[in-house]
């Protein structure tokens, strides 16, 4: 008998769905880590411009935040795990185009400029369907676990595949990175075609694709809960996040510990977004999960302010554990209470926004934080993000006791049908009661 349904912190491992699915990503997940690190040394190494190389990030995130709610969509009208495959592909082909390219030495800086754009493009598509295709895979009663599964799958990835990258960019170049990626998309869509999916009911329709958008809109402004996670998830990604884009600045100019530093301090928060990830994974039910959103978004906040103080460089590689944990814990726990409270057949629309305040907003921030680094220096710009942080959660705080209310109908009005909320449309008003 398989150990996976006896031991919480995996019991989501026990639908074969999601074991092929966590196998296939893993995989591919290291791939994506070594793509992302060989490519900014490529950029660096061709143009020798840290603007260049901040630009071809936001050329890459952009498309998230324009065409997500598209994305959304596509993922409510049709079949999912089929999207999912299909971005797999696409995704694929882009890194294979790329290690083509680096590896016959034709690459330009504007083959890089397109081709993460389109990659772009692709994740716009794929975030949504694919945070969508988890309940399908596994159930509402699993979903908590699958998503801290899968988060820590995501960091588990992001210690390992930057390791190897710099070990394959320094003996053999970038293009094998490259190269490497695109083979480990192999184990991902194979997982995906020998997945046994039911086929999902979808409802058939004759809104136009932009009323459809706005649906998924209208759900999330006029539910409290959600809204409420949105905002601050967005608000956290806008103004805390960007602390990973200065992190170069900190390494070289404040520490004085060149590229080496900066593999320290960026293991050392990925670090802590795995112990992040595996602490809620062992969590068995959305209960407190309000409050895990609450602290982690304080604790991210006061960890930055603590971070920007310091001058010591292992202190400051010592808080990034922190950092990371509470990032990772604020974003998977809002990830699993959005879904929770989320009808099927909006699903993909409402993850949509969800991946635009998620990844959206991280190209708008990180130029954000840039510009206001420039005027005042790093740890400024890191410590006054840390601050908004800790007022958006102590906002967020000061409103959960009334949102419990509305979050719990919502969820136990889903629970039996796993449909709509029987006493409300998904367009309608969620009325909160007191108490």
């Amino acid at each position: 008998m398989s150990l996976a349904p006896r031991l919480p912190s995996l019991r989501a491992l026990r639908h074969r769905n999601f074991k092929l699915f966590f196998g296939g990503q893993l995989i591919s997940l290291i791939g994506t880590w070594m793509q992302s690190v060989a490519q900014s040394w490529l950029v660096y190494s061709l143009t020798g411009s840290t603007v260049l190389l901040g630009l071809v990030g936001f050329s890459s995130q952009l498309p998230v935040f324009l065409m997500a709610p598209i994305g959304g969509v596509v993922a409510d009208a049709v079949d999912r795990h089929r999207v999912v495959i299909g971005t797999q592909a696409c995704a694929m082909l882009l890194a294979s185009i790329l290690a083509a390219l680096t590896l016959s030495g034709h690459i330009e800086i504007w083959h890089v400029f397109v081709l993460a754009s389109l990659l772009g493009v692709v994740n716009a598509f794929d975030i949504p369907a694919r945070q969508s295709f988890i309940v399908e895979m596994v159930g509402r009663e699993d979903l908590v676990n699958a998503i801290a599964l899968n988060s820590s799958m995501v960091n588990g990835a992001r210690l390992v595949g930057p390791a190897v990258a710099g070990i394959v960019v320094s003996l053999v170049g970038e293009g094998w990175c490259f190269a490497a990626n695109a083979v480990s998309y192999v184990a991902v869509i194979t997982g995906l075609l020998m997945m046994d999916v039911p086929k999902r009911a979808i409802s058939a329709h004759s809104d136009s694709p932009l009323r459809s958008i706005r649906e998924g809109f209208t759900f999330v402004a006029t539910t409290p809960p959600v809204r409420s996670l949105m905002l601050l998830l967005g608000l956290v990604s806008l103004m805390g996040m960007p602390y990973a884009t200065l992190m170069p600045v900190f390494a070289d100019r404040i520490f004085g510990a060149g590229a080496g530093g900066l593999g320290v301090l960026m293991g050392m928060s990925g670090a802590g977004a795995l112990v992040g990830a595996l602490a809620l994974a062992a969590k068995r039910s959305l209960r407190g999960l309000g409050r895990w959103v609450a602290w982690s978004s304080a604790a991210f906040g006061v960890s930055l302010i603590l971070f920007s103080l310091s001058r010591t460089f292992w202190l400051s590689a010592l808080l990034l554990i922190p950092v990371g944990c509470s990032m990772m814990v604020q974003m998977a726990a809002s990830n699993t209470l959005i879904q929770s409270m989320v009808p099927d057949r909006l699903r993909g629309r409402v993850m949509s926004i969800y991946s635009m305040m998620f990844m959206g907003m991280a190209p708008f921030g990180a130029l954000m934080a840039g510009a206001i680094a420039h005027r005042f220096d790093a740890p400024a710009t890191v410590a006054f993000g840390g601050g908004v942080c800790l007022l958006g959660a102590a906002g967020f705080g000061f409103q959960l006791p009334a949102f419990r209310t509305a979050a719990r109908e919502i969820i136990l009005a889903l629970q039996p049908a796993g449909g709509d909320p029987p006493a409300a449309s998904a367009t309608a008003p969620i009325v909160v009661k007191e108490g």
